[in-house]
């Protein structure tokens, strides 16, 4: 039990200082940190026109000092309580864990949607911003704790709800100790272990995030300036509630998140094993750089719903027969299977006609991530094409016996297992055994060209110089010559653009009014222009939607149709490598998401 409990502490720990914790802890440290603050300049005093009470989200005060009355006649200042920081942290790490120990059974237990949680998280949270902006909508929500307020005469201004409703709303990564900790929730197998698990990664967690709101509250109480202007920190406490609420329904902090590197990882991977064990031995362990015969692939099973595939049919085992599977383990909300999922959608794409099968077995990781529609639009979201199995109730999660978000799994077109890897990277190693595994099942075939050596793109001796893959939405597009011949980055909206007097190798520019998302873009009030200078023997456009895309390379106009949903468009196909400019005049109604190289 010690051993589970060092365990837990540590998950929570490395939790608590990963990147993923980020986006809470402007909450964390002003209205954990600095409205707990003493106020040690009362002639500060006047400046306050109103101070909420009752809840706790209030401005500060010291135990003991005489309440502070405002120049402009309203009551009378109430005193924060000193372990405001303490409490607030406190609600947090104590919702939060309850919630993703026992929420899919209470939400099920009461039928409620799954994601009910998280959602009255978010408009709690927003709300509570609003209500630090405007005093008189605090007044009303504080109505309902009135009564308590009237006890001895003291009111509860000590933060404990505004924790609560953090841990509802706000969810962080995955590591190994909050997935075995999920999984038991959502299967029904909580023991005392389990919740020993769980206790003390809360308590791991909660020691970075005291930390932040205690040094909040000293760097207040330490610079005058904070503390004469309790008033404006409120109503800065209160924008960054609202901005994270905004923020966690539009998906920014993961967006934050994807561009931060994993700075954990390494301790993650210590962790894994301690309380996982070793995973194998030989060629039958994660990683491993040859091929194994580690046994038949686990059933897939207890599916609740496919998508992106016929029908929305599900893929039986007989239907994967002969042919090379690569099973991926994922959840739409999880930081790193969204850095993972980029490398996955390109093997699909580059070996679905080949021979190869790619099977996303979404496994959720909380509560909300169970609703189908849910899981669908983060795969939309994350532009996942390759067939979805909605593994809801960890059906094949348990079949698998595996313990990580992401996780893949590859078998030969025998259904025997040859290789198993867990967490984001590897896509070298990855591509290189399914080439083995298709070349092994149909000996003779012709492959496309490799798409990962290394770490970077394929081989230049073998395959000629070729330009790397070029993403066109926001998100990640490099090298736009979009700001009068300057590279700069794109950004999300309605922007008119002109194509600049030279355009350097391996760049794009943009002519004519265009709308920019984080995965795409496309005209906007009528055709516009993109213009590619290219290296390489093919290229090819993924393009969405209905239209007419002219293009000219190399003096000839060509013209195509689009009508559907994304896929690959070969524009150039030459027998050598050569460089050229593409210019292309596009219809508006289509998206336009990237380009390849071959």
């Amino acid at each position: 039990m010690l051993s589970v409990v060092l365990i837990g502490f540590l998950g929570g720990l490395i939790t608590g200082i990963s990147p993923c914790i980020l986006p809470v802890l402007p909450v964390i440290f002003l209205s954990g940190g600095a409205q707990g603050a003493r106020a040690q300049d009362q002639s500060a005093a006047p400046k306050i026109t109103f101070a909420p009470a009752g809840i706790g989200l209030g401005t500060s005060g010291a135990p003991g000092a005489a309440p502070m009355a405002s120049s402009t006649g309203a009551s009378p200042m109430p005193q924060v309580s000193r372990w405001r920081p303490y409490l607030v942290v406190l609600g947090l790490v104590i919702s939060f864990t309850v919630f993703t120990l026992l929420g899919s059974a209470l939400l099920t237990l009461l039928g409620l949607p799954q994601d009910f949680i998280r959602w009255t998280g978010v408009v709690l949270l927003a709300a509570i911003g609003i209500g630090m902006l405007f005093p008189q909508v605090m007044e009303f929500l504080e109505k309902p704790f009135a009564r308590f307020g009237r006890s001895g005469g003291k009111r509860p201004s000590n933060g404990f709800l505004l924790g609560l409703v953090l841990g509802a709303a706000y969810v962080p990564c995955a590591g190994p100790v909050l997935a075995a900790v999920s999984v038991a929730g959502t299967t029904g197998q909580i023991g005392v272990e389990t919740v020993a698990l769980a206790s003390s990664f809360a308590i791991g967690t909660a020691v970075p995030l005291l930390f932040f709101a205690l040094a909040g509250r000293k760097l207040t109480e330490r610079i005058a300036a904070f503390r004469t202007r309790q008033r404006a920190i409120r109503i800065t406490a209160g924008v960054a509630m609202i901005a994270l609420a905004v923020g966690i329904v539009t998906d920014l902090p993961a967006t934050i998140q994807r561009a931060l590197p994993d700075y954990t990882s390494a301790i993650q991977k210590s962790t894994d094993e301690a309380l996982h064990g070793p995973s194998g031995a030989g060629a039958c362990q994660p990683g491993s750089e040859s091929l194994g015969d580690c046994g038949p692939l686990a059933p897939i099973s207890g599916i609740v719903s496919w998508f992106n595939t016929p029908g929305d049919a599900p893929i039986a085992e007989a239907d994967r027969a002969g042919r090379v599977v690569l099973v991926d383990f994922w959840a739409y909300s999880c930081i790193n299977c969204q850095r993972a999922i980029p490398g996955v959608e390109r093997i699909y794409e580059t070996y679905k006609d080949s021979g190869l099968e790619v099977i996303g077995v979404h496994s959720p990781e909380y509560a909300f991530e169970r609703e189908v529609d849910n899981v669908k639009d983060g795969a939309a979201r994350l532009g996942v094409s390759y067939p979805v199995a909605v593994d809801s109730d960890l059906v094949t999660w348990q079949n698998f016996d595996n313990h990580f978000w992401p996780a893949q799994y590859l078998s030969d077109a025998n259904g025997r297992l040859r290789y198993f890897a867990y967490g984001e990277g590897g896509e070298e190693t990855l591509e290189r055994h399914i080439r083995s595994l298709l070349t092994e099942a149909s000996p003779g075939v012709a492959l496309p060209a490799a798409i990962f050596a290394d770490g970077e793109e394929a081989d230049e001796a073998a395959l000629g110089a070729r330009t790397p893959e070029t993403y066109l939405g926001s998100a990640r597009a490099e090298r736009c010559q979009c700001d009068e011949g300057r590279v700069a980055p794109l950004r999300n909206g309605e922007h008119g653009f002109s194509f600049p007097t030279d355009l350097d190798l391996h760049h794009f520019a943009l002519d004519g009014q265009w709308s920019v998302s984080d995965q795409s873009i496309s005209p906007n009030g009528g055709t516009a222009g993109l213009r590619l200078h290219y290296e390489g023997r093919q290229v090819n456009l993924v393009a969405s939607g209905k239209g007419k895309i002219r293009y000219t390379v190399d003096g000839q106009t060509r013209e195509l149709m689009v009508d559907g949903v994304p896929n690959g468009i070969e524009l150039v196909s030459t027998d050598e490598t050569s460089q050229g400019i593409l210019d292309l005049e596009v219809d508006e109604g289509l998206e336009l998401y990237s380009f390849t190289f071959g």
